[in-house]
């Protein structure tokens, strides 16, 4: 009979919750443009409507999970030093996610949720997708299974990931110490990833370890003379729960009914702001065109975007 192993997040809860009543009451007192009460509420409902999906599509993540590791191709125990290997793997695997999350489009219409909020707080890290399962994000972690990590193992430190996540969604916390900064995802580290400006676009997709961006080139450091923004680079203005949990799905509909058929696909695998005709942005022409106006401000010549 496979191990049955308690949900960490179920235990996280009430901490999450003194957290973010801490942060409110020290933004009272110190920043007050920190928090915007109907965006908190937002965020709040859209983390509850989270949950109660992911209790929805529970059961049908792990038959497919059970399903595939049926052909595991290694029969891994629970010993510590397994656990600690997935955890890694875990967060490698979230990493391929969450970067395909702001590639594809397609990923994109659900994750863009996290994003929607022009405010950075601990309120902000529980704006969660209400589209997890339609959007197919679990097919990232199939590998695991396929290896021979057992489901429940994997949905374990999974939520640890998660949890680690929480407390990175801050203004509160400055730079710490280099050699954390190095290895583990920050506050500081994450700033950059929810931030619009041009330099910080589609940067810093670490869940846990920063490393992965560093090792493949998606890590930007955090700037005291470009302070973050925070948002989407349109903005959805407006504190509706619906309109943000569903907008960018309305708006690939929209557009695959509208363009042409050669198109049709790419409006759901390419880019966000990718269109056929050139008329839309995205994260790499807003980068490129930054870059552009930087070099000829320094006097340098134009550099070609890395990401083009």
């Amino acid at each position: 009979m496979p191990l049955v192993l308690p949900n960490p997040i179920d235990y996280a809860i009430p901490a999450f919750v003194l957290l973010v009543l801490a942060e409110m009451l020290f933004a009272r007192l110190r920043h007050r443009d920190r928090y915007e009460p109907r965006d908190t509420l937002t965020s709040l409902a859209l983390g509850l409507g989270s949950t109660v999906a992911g209790v929805l599509s529970a059961g049908a993540v792990l038959a497919l999970a059970t399903w595939v590791w049926g052909f595991r191709l290694f029969d891994i125990d629970y010993a510590w030093y397994w656990f600690a290997l997935c955890f890694v793997l875990d967060d490698l695997a979230y990493y391929a996610f969450h970067r395909s999350a702001h590639r594809v489009r397609w990923f994109w219409a659900s994750h863009v949720i996290h994003h929607s909020s022009q405010h950075y707080n601990l309120s902000t890290a529980l704006r969660q997708t209400w589209t997890g399962f339609f959007s197919l994000a679990f097919l990232f972690r199939l590998p695991l299974f396929l290896i021979g990590f057992p489901p429940a193992m994997v949905f374990f430190v999974a939520a640890l990931n998660l949890i680690y996540q929480f407390w990175i969604h801050t203004e509160a916390i400055g730079r710490l110490p280099r050699w954390f900064e190095a290895v583990m995802n920050t506050p500081s580290h994450h700033r950059v990833h929810h931030a619009t400006n041009a330099r910080y676009l589609d940067r810093n997709y670490a869940g846990v370890f920063i490393v992965w961006d560093r090792m493949f080139g998606t890590f930007v450091g955090e700037r005291d003379d470009d302070r973050p923004r925070y948002g989407l680079v349109r903005n959805l203005g407006s504190f509706s729960l619906w309109w943000a949990a569903c907008h960018e799905w309305i708006g690939i509909a929209r557009d695959v009914w509208q363009a042409p058929w050669r198109a049709k696909l790419s409006y759901v695998w390419r880019p966000p702001g990718w269109s056929h005709d050139g008329s839309r942005e995205t994260s790499e022409t807003i980068r490129a065109r930054w870059e552009e106006v930087e070099a000829r401000r320094k006097g340098e010549p134009n550099r070609p975007s890395p990401w083009a």
